[in-house]
């Protein structure tokens, strides 16, 4: 099972190295950032110490196809993509928030109002709600764009405005274009028999000042979705939803004892449980797309992208 969890290339005009959760980004010359994504696994902000097979190619295609697919309505970093796991784009200032856009009481937010919360992020949630439940309209919870190690925390948008994270200006645009990226997204994902669930969007400023989506879009790393079909029985029921997200994982370190906090153990990672994550996230690419998901070479993963990326630099 050849993954790739690291990477440590020295491209010519190479600039400096920013390694996030799972992806690695290269500034060249101070204009382009050549960002790979790598097979890493994170949850609860913690990034597990096995790679996930095809994770990182399937992550950066869907995002990249995703970014052409609403680049009409919200201008990207995007410029190419050498390599199934490369992306290559505009230098940005990333914004210190996450865009965080929930349709429904899922994840996160259902977790908090189990507790009796009734607001996230300084947005009231109605009473009466079961877990999974349509909100009336797509709620905005942003969250703090944590360093590496650290957890994201929820925030709101007075809090970003009052500290000055982001100008109130921006911050117009930001939760315009966040609001229309979801719309466009859950059209895509009915086409496919799919429910998007929640989301996340990052944004940057380009040297023009400009802002611009950056990062990942609609992945399952950064998006829950449920297969449409069944939701409302399943709903009526009581039954947990069907759905394609990184949640699986989520709750399979719940189950086993694990929530990223002090002086809890990873549970271990057998190579018939990677195999399985392997085939969520392909199940994943290929509902989302609608295409086949095309295995890249694996052979030697690292002198792949480094040809592919030299290739075009």
């Amino acid at each position: 099972m050849n993954t790739i969890v690291d990477t440590n290339y020295n491209f010519p005009n190479q600039k400096s190295v920013y390694k996030g959760k799972v992806r690695e980004v290269y500034s060249i010359n101070d204009e382009l950032l050549v960002m790979i994504a790598t097979d890493r696994l994170s949850a609860f902000d913690v990034v597990m110490p096995r790679g996930i097979p095809f994770k990182g190619q399937i992550l950066n295609q869907i995002a990249t196809k995703m970014m052409k697919a609403t680049e009409d309505l919200v201008p990207n970093w995007l410029i190419a993509t050498p390599d199934p796991n490369v992306a290559v784009g505009h230098l940005c200032s990333p914004f210190k928030v996450e865009m965080v856009i929930r349709g429904y009481l899922s994840g996160h937010a259902a977790r908090e109002y189990k507790t009796g919360k009734r607001m996230l992020c300084g947005v009231d949630m109605p009473e009466g709600m079961k877990e999974n439940d349509k909100f009336p309209e797509p709620i905005i919870t942003p969250s703090t764009k944590a360093d590496n190690g650290e957890h994201d925390e929820d925030i709101s948008r007075e809090e970003i405005l009052s500290k000055g994270i982001v100008s109130e200006e921006d911050y117009v645009i930001l939760e315009e274009y966040t609001r229309k990226l979801f719309q466009r997204g859950s059209e895509i994902a009915t086409e496919r028999g799919l429910i998007l669930v929640d989301t996340k969007y990052e944004f940057g400023k380009t040297k023009e000042g400009e802002i611009v989506l950056i990062d990942e879009i609609h992945t399952p790393d950064s998006s829950r979705y449920f297969y449409a079909e069944g939701y409302e029985e399943r709903q009526q029921k009581g039954e947990s939803q069907k759905q394609l997200s990184k949640e699986f994982v989520r709750q399979w370190l719940i189950s086993n004892g694990f929530q990223g906090k002090e002086g809890q153990q990873i549970p271990e990672m057998t190579d018939e449980y990677i195999h399985s994550v392997s085939e969520r996230y392909i199940e994943l690419y290929e509902n989302i797309t609608g295409i086949p998901f095309e295995k890249g070479d694996v052979t030697n993963i690292e002198q792949r992208i480094e040809k592919n990326v030299l290739a075009y630099l």
